[in-house]
């Protein structure tokens, strides 16, 4: 459980003012408390704010992201020392159950009550539960709170399937959460498409096609008819509504939300027909003192705005009323953009076309999972579009509903190199045009903060203006924005890697190349800052100037061992043991397994690898074999009886070539054309070993069917009868991106050599720790220059490409076996350097699943005491 963040001490502030109290304490009532304070407020009021969930106000936003790895303290939305700093009272775990509005007394579940002057309601929404017969049944649950989330996790630990209910935003979050934890995952929803309230039906054509591809399974235009359980109550299954049953062990409801209003019910407020507190313009109730912001409230135009861009802007109206100034909420622009199953969903304005007279311009790539339509008015406005797996244009787009384009809107929807690219941008939007939906920043103020508040970076125009610090979408537009004013004004713009050195990576790269340079030292010391020169360095350029230097090592004649002399300081932590290290501290074993092609001799070697040591083993998706729990001193023994047994290093922990994974090909498959385990086998030992700006994947699929996966990873290779097709610039991970057709119909050496070329570019070109989907997307001409360069060598520079690589090819050496070859560099190998021998004792594990996992007590840390507000200590 998180920490409670300091409150005040009850009582003690601003005792001759007034009181405000807030009821409940989301997203929407922390950004009330800061437009307060913002606005002096809490300097001459005593504000009491009564939370009901056990922990501050976190990112419901950005809750999946749990499953992910953030903790809730990463979560959270309210500064360590906020409620402290501005006298706020804040009741955890303390919600209000009664209101009186003739005495002003707010009462909370622990029968605490405090008398206010001004109230204000910010209790959310609650999940709609359809009343299907077994809704209650064990493993039914709803997904709203964190704690829901970890209920859910800890009982998904023994079930195989899950349902959830509900297609929409929560619902397909949810569907992932699930995936996520291993279980087999089905999606009912009872409108005919997923996210029928965004997208119109040739998004949800697009969405479902890409979310059943992901291997979930989608049911749309039925609803749970009965929730089976065992003779123990447990979940066994969901009967539907056409008669079809879903066998299932876990059950999330997400079918929608529902205004929390019964506090405001009990007390006599005024609600809506459909539920919702009724507010005015000031989002103040029919009784003045008693104001309702977010979820909860009937807004003055007649909607419950279950978005937290609206709740953002009632926040701010709520907190002008009380501060006597000027301001009202009339509606909201209900336009979102997610990112939901790794897709990139959007949609704006009249999404769905219903103005009169309207027409449609449509793209759709269903094989790419793409599909974007703008709504077009008779007069040319953009009226609103939907955006489904490719949502760039977004931040542009949005902006513009209202206006007339300034190019047609073909140009606006087309990928580059199928029609005339857009030449347009943030900077041609007009200055009223709002760039940050969830602070109502336009680009006007935007353009203010630069050049009137003096800001010359991002971050102090973030802090400036909140733009950027919302849901993230508009972060793109308002970086170039801010640079494009900056270089209005004269200012120049510092592109340089670091505060150590004034140029870009590319810069340094070539640098290093042309002088030969062999020693970060003596880079530094010639091309760094002057201010920097003579010193260490810093962690930002070390292991990017480690890479650089490795990349060119046969080039420039430095030793291509990544932890020889020099550049074992400028390592990552991860190169610095040639391993990952995990969250306990012990390490992974990743030997590589070219093409996923392994004997049974070398299968029986890793095994009893893993026996011997303790090591928990996985296959992962990349089809490698993975060994988890290694301490750092185990490292060299381990790997010298996998050397020993014909190993290498599958480079995991480095910035290299990680798999080039395959399917099985026309050797074995049906439907296979060409060898895709043999030229999968021929990239990896080609590439093995290979420094880069970033980690690169790849992959080779034996025909159309694509069961390799290729097009998304930074090189992919699609078998066709005539020989080869070559996709660049793809990856899956947080922001998923389909890879680009650069050439096709290859044979086996054009492939090879069209591959070497397009490394050798990105790997000159790209900016520290930049993956060739957003370097693709942000080099100047994108794909069509790339395809100049690397295929018709409009640089002349193809040849150098070439020689780079065969010069890398030439000298590889794996650097495992390079180390155990050498008792000086086994040295580094111990836990602790004054105790070589010594284990580290606080790598521990226990038993899960015949296998072993991480001490979670350990990983927990200490068990604090905790300060409440009534002053007694807890734990």
């Amino acid at each position: 459980m998180a920490a409670p963040a300091t409150p005040a001490t009850p009582g003690t502030h601003h005792t001759a003012g007034p009181t405000i109290v807030l009821v409940g304490h989301g997203m929407v009532g922390q950004r009330f408390l800061e437009e307060l304070a913002e606005r002096g407020v809490t300097e001459r009021a005593r504000v009491v704010v009564l939370c009901e969930e056990p922990r501050p106000a976190y990112d419901r936003v950005q809750l999946t992201s749990y499953f992910a790895g953030r903790t809730p303290d990463e979560l959270s939305l309210t500064a360590p020392d906020f409620m402290a700093r501005h006298g706020v009272e804040l009741h955890v775990g303390d919600p209000a159950e009664a209101i009186d509005r003739e005495s002003r007394t707010v009462t909370a579940r622990s029968g605490l009550t405090v008398r206010y002057d001004t109230l204000v309601l910010a209790t959310g929404s609650y999940p709609f539960v359809p009343p299907v017969p077994g809704k209650d049944s064990a493993g039914c649950f709803v997904y709203r709170t964190i704690e829901d989330l970890l209920a859910i996790e800890d009982y998904a630990k023994t079930a195989e399937s899950g349902v959830v209910v509900g297609g929409g935003l929560l619902g397909l979050e949810a569907a992932g959460a699930l995936k996520g934890l291993g279980l087999r995952t089905h999606i009912v929803e009872f409108n005919p498409r997923l996210m029928a309230l965004q997208v119109d039906e040739g998004g949800g054509s697009a969405l479902r096609r890409t979310v059943e591809e992901m291997g979930l399974e989608v049911h749309t235009g039925v609803g749970g008819k009965e929730i089976t359980a065992d003779e123990s109550g447990a979940v066994t299954g969901m009967e539907l509504s056409d008669g079809s049953r879903i066998a299932t062990d876990l059950v999330i409801f997400s079918a929608g939300v529902r205004p929390r209003d019964q506090l405001a019910r009990d007390c006599g407020l005024a609600v809506g027909e459909r539920g919702g507190i009724v507010v005015d313009e000031q989002c103040r109730t029919g009784d003045p003192a008693v104001h309702a912001i977010g979820e909860c409230a009937l807004a003055a135009d007649g909607r419950v705005y279950g978005l937290v861009a609206p709740g953002y802007d009632m926040a701010r109206t709520a907190a002008d009323a009380i501060a006597g100034k000027d301001g009202g909420f009339t509606g909201a622009d209900l336009s979102t953009k997610l990112k939901l199953l790794g897709v990139d969903v959007a949609s704006f304005g009249d999404a769905h076309g219903t103005t009169e007279g309207c027409l449609d311009v449509v793209y759709a790539d269903s094989r790419s999972g793409v599909y974007k339509k703008l709504v077009i008015g008779t007069d040319g406005t953009l009226l609103g579009g939907v955006l489904v797996g490719d949502a760039d244009a977004y931040g542009m787009l949005r902006p513009l509903t209202g206006s007339v384009p300034p190019v047609a809107p073909e140009q606006l929807v087309l990928p580059a190199g199928a029609g005339a690219p857009a030449a347009l941008g943030p900077s041609a939007l007009p200055d009223d045009a709002v760039v940050c939906n969830c602070h109502n920043v336009t680009k006007g103020a935007i353009r203010s903060a630069v050049t009137e508040h003096e800001c010359t970076t991002v971050p102090q125009v973030k802090k400036c203006t909140k733009a950027g610090t919302g849901c993230g979408s508009c972060v793109k537009a308002l970086t170039t924005l801010v640079n494009d004013e900056l270089a209005a004004g004269g200012v120049a713009v510092d592109t340089g890697l670091c505060g150590c050195f004034p140029h870009t990576r590319a810069e340094l790269y070539e640098i290093v190349r042309t002088l030969r340079l062999t020693s970060y030292a003596a880079l530094l010391d010639s091309h760094g800052r002057p201010e920097a020169r003579s010193g260490d360095g810093c962690e930002i350029c070390k292991p990017a100037v480690g890479s650089i230097i490795a990349s060119l090592a046969p080039t420039v004649g430095a030793d291509g061992y990544v932890l020889h002399g020099e550049q074992a300081a400028l390592q990552d932590t991860n190169d610095h043991f040639l391993a990952n290290l995990q969250r306990n501290g012990s390490y992974s074993i990743v030997p590589r397994i070219p093409g996923g092609e392994i004997t049974p001799e070398k299968l029986i070697v890793i095994g009893e690898v893993a026996r011997d040591f303790g090591l928990y083993t996985k296959i992962t998706g990349g089809q490698r074999i993975d060994l988890f729990g290694a301490r750092v001193d185990q490292l060299p023994v381990i790997w010298a009886r996998l050397v020993e047994a014909g190993f290498e290093s599958g480079h995991a922990y480095g910035k290299a070539l990680r798999t080039v994974k395959s399917c099985v090909g026309q050797t074995w498959c049906r439907y296979g054309v060409q060898d895709s385990v043999r030229m999968a086998i021929d990239l990896e030992l080609r590439y093995r070993g290979l420094r880069s700006p970033h980690k690169l994947k790849s992959a080779v699929s034996g025909c159309a069917r694509e069961c390799a996966e290729a097009r998304g990873k930074d090189f992919g290779v699609i078998a066709t009868s005539n020989g080869w097709n070559l996709y660049v610039g793809g990856n899956g991970g947080a922001d998923p991106r389909h890879a680009d057709l650069l050439a096709q119909d290859l044979s086996d050496a054009e492939l090879v050599r069209l591959i070497d070329r397009f490394l050798m570019f990105y790997i000159r070109t790209a900016d520290r720790l930049e993956r060739t989907s957003a370097w693709l997307e942000r080099i100047e001409g994108g794909l069509d220059h790339v395809r100049d360069v690397v295929v018709h060598d409009s640089l002349g520079l193809c040849d150098e490409l070439e020689a780079l690589m065969a010069a890398h090819v030439a000298h590889y050496r794996d650097e495992w076996a390079e180390t155990l070859a050498d008792p000086d560099r086994l040295a580094r190998f111990v836990s602790f350097v004054n105790a070589p021998g010594t284990p580290d004792p606080s790598v521990r594990f226990v038993p899960e699943r015949d296998q072993m996992k991480p001490d979670p007590a350990l990983l927990a840390g200490p068990t604090l005491p905790v300060r409440t507000l009534e002053g007694t200590s807890a734990r």
